[in-house]
């Protein structure tokens, strides 16, 4: 990583700037796939697995008795640990679910609110350079407080044609029992145009590498709907000279490890933490197998020195990351002045693997800057909120003269009339 020393504020840019792909040539690869699958439905999928996944499938969907024969390959201490995992993430997200707020604006007029699971959800789990049987437990779990009707799991193969056993394990422990096993842009396509054997769904959810993203926002823009704009992982870790360089380093190479186009960022008012952070960086990085994937995304990634904890709040918030950790002496009060940022971790032994895991909170974030406008996964994101109103005649002789008005104002004759007629009828009866 390299360091800069107390950049301008003008200059924060260029290095805040995330990895840059070639969006226009990611299209014209993942566009063909799109409406070959479109066109072609199981027979294309079938095709790309054995192009894409050098796969021969008999079949799209894991059969049920693999799902829970899954059980068996999956260790005991692995099983109790994701048990652990789904308790807290269901504890955080049941507690999310809101009652039907009902509201008597004015007398005889009551409007209502409450929130309808949206029906079909796709799930996408990546699982090529890591199996994420998490994600499985972060979008799974709310789908089904949600009561999403049907929940519909995409996963990849490996080269045996097989889903890694973990996320059958978890799927079936959340009682999913529809895994397709597709990835990459054919998988999307799949869930949002449907096939002769794959329902269409209504949202998709889940992260994935820029082939997937990609796929998703193009089918977003006029098939479904999406959880958010997501792409490579990101960290920022706000230090001071009162963290352990250890534990900051360890955070970085968390989020590095995700893939050479992650990206981690340490901001930090001390030159000599920066130092000591870098030195543990190179220790720690020649101790892990994924060695050389970490080391090239550390090539995207900057320590910034900056002179004050006010410019680091600035930057931050001008980063808008999808994580990030205040390992810092006053991190309750900084904490409050963070307004852009995905999730945010607390204190020295806070560490983003936990909400990654098994804390509770969703790992499904906004990336590349999006957590200034968009929220993470919750579960919100697996209902539509519905408003109803109930007018009695009472009600409508109380607000008609108003609606009467505002149409007549705007010109629409017909929308005032809607009113008057009905307060004609009421007048004749009294």
């Amino acid at each position: 990583m390299e360091t800069i020393l107390y950049p301008s504020q003008e200059n924060w840019g260029q290095y805040l700037e995330r990895p840059v792909f070639d969006q226009q040539k990611i299209e014209k690869i993942v566009k063909p796939i799109l409406d070959k699958v479109k066109r072609g439905g199981d027979q294309a999928l079938f095709k790309f697995a054995l192009e894409y996944d050098q796969v021969s499938l008999d079949n799209l969907f894991v059969e049920k008795e693999l799902l829970q024969e899954a059980e068996k390959q999956v260790s005991e201490v692995l099983k109790n640990a994701i048990n652990r995992a789904k308790r807290n993430i269901t504890v955080f997200h049941e507690m999310q679910v809101q009652k039907e707020l009902v509201v008597e604006t004015m007398p005889g007029v009551v409007c209502s609110r409450k929130s309808v699971p949206i029906e079909k959800v796709g799930l996408y789990i990546p699982g090529g350079t890591a199996p994420l049987f998490s994600t499985v437990l972060m979008l799974g779990i709310p789908a089904k407080i949600a009561g999403c009707k049907e929940v519909i799991l995409a996963t990849p193969t490996d080269k045996a044609g097989n889903v890694n056993p973990v996320i059958l394990y978890t799927a079936n422990l959340l009682g999913i029992k529809k895994v397709l096993k597709l990835g990459g842009a054919q998988a999307i396509a799949a869930m949002a145009f449907g096939t002769a054997t794959i329902p269409k769904v209504d949202k998709i959810f889940g992260p994935g590498n820029q082939y997937v993203t990609t796929a998703k926002q193009l089918v977003s823009r006029d098939t479904v709907a999406i959880d958010m704009p997501a792409g490579p992982s990101e960290l920022c870790v706000m230090a001071d000279e009162s963290a352990n360089p250890a534990f900051v380093a360890a955070d970085l190479l968390s989020q590095a490890e995700h893939g050479v186009d992650s990206q981690v960022l340490l901001v930090t008012d001390s030159e000599s933490h920066a130092d000591a952070v870098k030195k543990e960086l190179d220790k720690q990085v020649s101790l892990l197998p994924r060695k050389e994937m970490t080391v090239k995304s550390l090539e995207n990634s900057f320590i910034l020195v900056l002179n004050s904890y006010v410019e680091m709040i600035d930057l931050v918030n001008n980063y808008a990351p999808e994580h990030l950790i205040i390992n810092m002496k006053e991190a309750d009060q900084i904490t409050e002045k963070i307004i852009n940022a995905g999730s945010v971790f607390i204190g020295p032994y806070t560490p983003e693997s936990a909400g990654d895991y098994a804390s509770g909170t969703n790992h499904t974030l906004p990336t590349n800057g999006w957590a200034s406008s968009v929220a993470g996964v919750s579960l919100d994101s697996f209902v539509k909120k519905i408003t109803y109103q109930k007018i009695t005649a009472e009600g409508l002789v109380n607000i008609g003269n108003t609606i009467e008005v505002m149409a007549e104002a705007e010109l629409l004759q017909a929308h005032k009339n809607a009113v008057t007629v009905r307060l004609a009828e009421i007048q004749e009866k009294n």
